[in-house]
C-alpha cells in the first residue's frame, strides 16, 4: 500500500509527463501548423492594424524543415492575393507580412500607383488604400512608378495595402518561396479605436 510520499510523488510524476506532452504538442504546432502574431508596424492598414493579434497557417504551404526552409511535404504555393508572413529577406531576424502581387514568371509594372501583373491591372482588394495624392517619378522612388521586372523562379513579389507608407518588393526585391511561413488567415484579437468596437473574423471578411 503506497503511503503519502509516494502517492504525492506518482501524481507529480503525472503532471511532470503530462506538461511535457502539451509543450511537445504546442511546438508542434507552433511550428507546422499554425503561428500566433502581432502586427507590428502599418503597413497593411486597412486590412491589419497596428496590434492586431493574427493567426497564420503554416500547414498550408507544406511542411517545411524548420531550420533550412526546405520542404519536407509539398501541399500547395502561395496565389496572388494572399497575406503571408515570411522572413524579411534583409534582416532574417524579422518577420515581415505582406500581400502577394506576383508569382514565378509574372511581369510586374506599376504606372502612376496602379499595378500591372502580365499587362493586366491587379485588381486591389478592398483594404488596399493610397495615402499619398503626390505621384512619385522612377526617378525619384520606386513607391508609384516601377519596372517592368519579371518575377524570377521560386520567388515572389510582394506589396503591403497600405501602399505609400509599405517598405516593400518595391524597394528590397523579391521574397523567396521557402522563406514564406505561411498565410494569414484570421484576427483573433483586435481593437477598433475609432468604432471602440474589437474587430474579429477573417482577413478580408472583419466582423467589426
Amino acid at each position: 500500500m503506497e503511503n503519502s510520499k509516494d502517492k504525492f510523488i506518482s501524481t507529480l510524476k503525472e503532471y511532470a509527463q503530462a506538461i511535457v506532452i502539451a509543450l511537445i504538442l504546442a511546438l508542434f504546432i507552433r511550428t507546422f501548423v499554425v503561428q500566433a502574431f502581432k502586427i507590428p508596424s502599418g503597413s497593411m492598414i486597412k486590412t491589419l492594424l497596428i496590434g492586431d493579434h493574427i493567426l497564420v497557417n503554416k500547414f498550408i504551404y507544406g511542411v517545411k524543415n524548420p531550420f533550412t526552409r526546405v520542404t519536407w511535404i509539398p501541399i500547395d504555393s502561395p496565389h496572388r492575393g494572399d497575406v503571408v508572413v515570411f522572413i524579411f529577406p534583409m534582416d532574417r531576424s524579422k518577420d515581415f507580412i505582406k500581400r502577394v502581387i506576383g508569382l514565378p514568371g509574372d511581369e510586374i509594372k506599376i504606372v502612376n500607383k496602379k499595378v500591372y501583373v502580365n499587362g493586366r491591372p491587379f485588381v486591389d482588394p478592398p483594404g488596399v488604400q493610397h495615402t499619398d495624392p503626390n505621384i512619385l517619378p522612377a526617378s525619384v522612388s520606386p513607391r508609384d512608378n516601377f519596372g517592368p521586372i519579371k518575377v524570377p523562379p521560386g520567388k515572389i513579389f510582394v506589396m503591403g495595402d497600405n501602399r505609400d507608407q509599405s517598405f516593400d518588393s518595391r524597394f528590397w526585391g523579391f521574397v523567396p518561396l521557402k522563406d514564406v511561413k505561411g498565410k494569414a488567415f484570421i484576427i483573433y484579437w483586435s481593437w477598433d479605436s475609432e468604432r471602440f468596437a474589437p474587430r474579429l473574423g477573417r482577413i478580408g471578411h472583419l466582423i467589426h
